[in-house]
């Protein structure tokens, strides 16, 4: 299928730009499209249309707002094939990979379409001749910024908490991968959602990031993306005291006690931490093993991961893509070679695959040392570390030991684990016997570095309303 013509997408219509960048395969370096870059200009024009479209949007009702995200998931499905081969073509992850993240946006628009009917208030009780009412409303226009891994997933997260929410939104979309924006613009427009709602635009992050959140039209900024880059945007956004959601990076623990299925464990974790080519901030990544069973599992852990399949996206059999782009080649050598200088074992990988494409090894690293960076970064690639620890007390306090708290797992089939666990780790999300931490009907945000705020969930709505206080004296006072 033929890579999509990128354009702007603002007050309902597309748009060309003057100036455009390439988008590149990661599998094959050849570029497959071209990026428009949006000049001020576009930005005030978005914020202008924005501002007319949650005029309208905010008064729309909210069973019509649930149906336009309702209509539009039903779009997406419908062409999820090619959509998923426009993500292998800018990301590289495999086809299969790409359909069901699609699937997965689809999901994610569909809850909070569930959710836009059930944005509650309350009564709250009092004397005679007095009514206390607490209503929640839209808190207006929204700028998002989702990040390249997950090219329509996450944009798609940001678009259905704020039209659920009735809000407008000017999304900025990931430069390496605009495609799955585009789709997403595309499916709306056809859904029928009034001009100006949802706007998209492309180009230099900084310039648009610094000129959409300075303005007085948007009332919240909703960021995915590295705790490096969140931090900037939450001090910017403070100077002109507007609310962030900020869902930063990870650098999730994963906790192995005695008494659990070595072999199940060891597989899992393997193939969940190469999936996505290890791009996603909750994959597992600091896998901490009871030194009773550590030889076994790492031994088995490092099988299964140099098993992997490692490819073109297209290709059939594929399990791990290339990484989305040259940079994460450098980061992941550099932690490498950190850590084995500093006495850590390389089990498998460590290199780049190959001559072409940005291919990286699946690598696991063991016994690494505290003082390694990898300890402390987040290697946002296909690289596992696996240490043995004496205790769960260890473990809980080796998984605290980063600024960190996104994710963290745990596998264990003993209560008073799973008790000591839920209290003692610092994260946002925890799971036990499973490697998922993200679905549409749970919250989803971190601690500490990872941010502030929740996605998904009955609490997913909340950051994109306000809430207002309402006191009615039947008689003058």
């Amino acid at each position: 299928m033929a890579y999509p013509d990128l354009k702007l997408f603002i007050d309902g219509q597309w748009r060309e730009t003057r100036e455009s960048l390439p988008v590149i395969n990661p599998a094959t370096e050849a570029v497959i499209g071209r990026l428009p870059h949006a000049e001020t200009s576009d930005l005030d024009d978005a914020l202008a249309a924005a501002e007319r479209g949650f005029r309208i949007w905010r008064r729309t009702a909210p069973r019509d707002r649930a149906n336009v995200l309702l209509k539009a998931a039903a779009i997406l499905r419908e062409r999820q094939r090619e959509i998923a081969s426009d993500i292998t073509a800018e990301h590289g992850k495999p086809l299969e990979q790409a359909r069901l993240e699609v699937i997965r946006g689809c999901e994610f628009l569909e809850w909070d379409a569930g959710e836009a009917v059930r944005t509650y208030g309350r009564v709250i009780p009092s004397g005679p001749g007095v009514r206390y009412m607490v209503h929640h409303e839209p808190i207006g226009v929204v700028c998002g910024l989702s990040p390249w891994n997950f090219p329509l997933s996450q944009p798609a997260r940001k678009v259905a908490g704020a039209l659920a929410s009735g809000c407008a939104i000017i999304l900025k979309a990931a430069e390496e991968t605009p495609a799955g924006a585009l789709h997403i613009a595309r499916a709306f427009r056809d859904a029928g959602l009034p001009p100006g709602v949802l706007n998209l635009v492309f180009g230099t992050p900084s310039m648009i990031s610094d000129h959409l959140i300075r303005h007085e039209v948007v009332r919240l900024v909703a960021f995915t993306g590295s705790t490096a880059v969140g931090r900037h945007l939450t001090t910017l956004a403070a100077q002109h005291l507007t609310p962030v959601l900020m869902e930063l990076g990870g650098h999730a623990p994963v906790i192995v006690c005695e008494d659990t299925d070595v072999e199940k464990a060891a597989v899992s974790g393997a193939i969940r931490k190469m999936r996505n080519a290890g791009q996603v901030c909750t994959s597992p990544t600091r896998f901490f093993v009871h030194e009773s069973i550590f030889d076994a599992y790492l031994e088995s852990f490092t099988r299964r991961a140099a098993a992997t399949v490692v490819g073109n996206g297209v290709d059939p059999g594929v399990e791990m893509g290339p990484l989305a782009n040259d940079r994460r080649i450098a980061a992941l050598s550099e932690l490498v070679e950190d850590a084995c200088a500093k006495g850590a074992e390389l089990r498998t990988g460590g290199a780049r695959l190959g001559n072409s494409g940005y291919f990286f090894q699946p690598t696991v690293l063991a016994n690494v040392p505290a003082n390694a960076r990898v300890m402390q970064e987040e290697p946002f690639g296909p690289l596992a570390v696996i240490n043995p620890v004496a205790s769960l007390d260890e473990a809980i306090e080796k998984a605290n030991g980063v600024p960190f708290g996104l994710a963290a797992y745990g596998f264990t089939n003993r209560a008073d684990y799973i008790d000591r666990m839920t209290d003692g780790i610092e994260a946002g999300n925890l799971s036990f016997n499973t490697l998922e931490a993200s679905l549409p009907e749970t919250p989803f945000g971190g601690v500490k570095h990872s941010g502030f705020g929740r996605e998904g969930g009955t609490e997913g709505l909340t950051n994109y309303m306000i809430v207002k206080n309402i006191s009615h004296s039947l008689t003058i006072v």
